[in-house]
């Protein structure tokens, strides 16, 4: 029998059955679908991390203090490490230490509410120095200025308040000159930040207050080291050779010989799109690993059908037999009605999954996240093609097997 004719039988055998082709089919549907959707929206998420990071630029370098965190717990052991302080600032603002170095800034983050005249909002407290959301992100205050290097050093309560800020504090009223209360200490508000919204999906600087960070360190946390320090190199070229710089600097001030022993760590741009790319790719397979258990499901499923319709076609196996029929022939037959299953199942599912991926990010771009952009790979598809015929061969393989063996007279006797 030629495959042209054995395809037409199980095209007919298939259309002859259309609920159980249908329940069958919508196993697969369902776990392509899955892939499909976790697979784009995964490289959606890469997409726009990797976007935003790129967009601080490749001269922005982040020292941390503490070892690099391997896990929550590293996580917090870093957020409680004290390595960092003005020593190190001092040290590393030295031309001789890191030649390279462009501006440099510490930070700190504050936990609590900025409160007016009965009036309360959380905002993102920083301590920081001000001036740096124009450096990074080309946004100056429409009100006011940002306060200065020579607020820093004489600890002045002043506050860079965002629009939102603003406008849940003072509504419509003017805010520049105003004292707002931040822990017990009030502030008084020197710029307002322009109505920007959100520079990057996970900072929207119309919701920051920002403040000295030698005046957050001393009225609002009570403590003498940072969080973090930031740093502009020169030019992108040469952020290699300023890590190296930074990271000798730090070992000689902290007595340190064993890199393994370093009680900070540096991280730039490249650093953190590299991380990225791993934490992205670690949790697509995990999360693509989960969705695939639901293929494995309608792949059993597919095996039982198959079962079925060996059993109701005994006696047609056994009849095409007594006529001729090779075992050859009954085993192409019912492998592929099992791929042609699996494939119809695939691409629907591919269909499918294309359409919710879609509508997710428009959801996702609409309620949260406004940069974010629907992407779909070309890989993914095929990927849900290829997994859809291999689980059909897979699964049809058996079934198929024990149709080819069965012996023409007693097929012919089944009842």
């Amino acid at each position: 029998m030629s495959i042209k004719h054995t395809i037409k039988s199980v095209l007919l055998g298939l259309k002859t059955n259309k609920s159980r082709s249908f329940l069958t089919i919508f196993g697969i549907v369902i776990g392509i679908t899955s892939v499909i959707l976790v697979m784009s929206i995964g490289q959606a998420a890469e997409t726009l991390i990797i976007s935003e990071i790129e967009a601080l630029g490749g001269n922005f370098v982040t020292i941390n203090p503490g070892k690099q965190p391997d896990g929550p717990q590293g996580m917090a052991g870093t957020l409680l490490s004290d390595s960092l302080g003005a020593r190190e600032l001092r040290a590393l603002k030295k031309e001789s230490n890191v030649p390279n170095l462009k501006d440099i800034t510490p930070a700190v983050v504050v936990s609590g509410n900025v409160s007016y005249q009965g009036e309360s909002y959380k905002p993102t407290i920083y301590g920081w120095s001000a001036d740096w959301i124009g450096k990074i992100y080309d946004i100056y205050p429409e009100k006011g200025n940002y306060f200065t290097e020579s607020d820093i050093e004489a600890y002045k309560p002043v506050v860079v308040i965002g629009h939102k800020v603003k406008e849940e504090l003072f509504g419509m009223s003017e805010a520049l000159g105003k004292k707002v209360k931040i822990k017990n200490k009030y502030f008084r508000v020197v710029g307002v930040l322009p109505d920007k919204g959100k520079v990057s999906s996970f900072m929207d600087i119309s919701k920051f207050a920002v403040v000295p960070y030698s005046t957050a360190q001393k009225y609002l946390l009570g403590q003498s080291h940072y969080q973090e320090i930031n740093i502009l190199a020169k030019n992108e070229q040469v952020v290699p050779g300023m890590v190296k710089d930074i990271e000798r600097t730090l070992r000689n001030l902290h007595d340190i010989e064993d890199p393994d022993n370093d009680d900070f760590y540096v991280t730039t741009s490249a650093d953190m799109i590299e991380r990225i790319g791993l934490i992205t790719t670690v949790l697509k397979v995990l999360l693509t690993s989960i969705a695939a258990v639901s293929l494995l499901v309608g792949g059993i499923g597919i095996m039982n059908i198959m079962l079925v319709s060996v059993t109701e076609k005994t006696r047609e196996i056994g009849l095409r037999k007594a006529l001729g029929a090779k075992k050859k022939d009954i085993l192409l037959h019912f492998l592929f009605e099992s791929v042609i299953l699996t494939l119809i199942g695939g691409f629907f599912g591919v269909l499918f999954g294309i359409g919710l991926s879609y509508l997710a990010s428009l959801i996702l771009k609409a309620q949260f996240i406004s940069s974010w952009q629907f992407g779909i790979s070309l890989p993914a598809i095929f990927l849900g093609i290829g997994v859809a015929g291999f689980v059909g061969l897979v699964f049809g393989i058996y079934p198929a097997k024990k149709a080819s063996l069965k012996s023409p007279i007693e097929a012919l006797r089944y009842e």
